[in-house]
């Protein structure tokens, strides 16, 4: 199995082949080795962090950006995103508070990325 990768690791956005012959995974393309590790890692379990907004009551914005504390696997994220679409919160809130704990199952927590400050009048 093979797979092209653009590397993001650094500004040189080496184009990287990832080739699984044998049970041997091998990295070419890469200038560094921390393409070869991003290579490896988008190969055999790609994660991000999820970044989205939800619905706040009473705040002085309509919705609220939040934030993953740690990367989930990318297979997941339609689904945590699903149960943040549904999710409505209430102000007060500040930076970092938790919004969803263990969100899916996965055991990272998703966070306020900013504070929110009730509405007055």
């Amino acid at each position: 199995m093979t797979k092209d990768f653009v590397c993001i690791v650094c500004p040189a956005s080496c184009r990287l082949r990832v080739t699984e012959t044998g049970g041997k995974i091998t990295v070419t393309g890469n200038d560094c080795p921390r393409g070869e590790k991003h290579g490896l890692h988008e190969f055999q379990n790609p994660t991000r962090m999820l970044t989205t907004t939800v619905a706040i009551a009473g705040g002085t914005l309509p919705r609220l950006p939040v934030i993953s504390r740690e990367e989930i696997p990318k297979e997941r994220l339609e689904e945590c995103l699903q149960v943040l679409y549904k999710k409505k919160v209430e102000a007060p809130l500040r930076c970092g508070d938790v919004i969803v704990k263990d969100i899916c199952q996965t055991g990272v927590d998703v966070l306020a990325s900013r504070s929110m400050e009730r509405k007055l009048g």
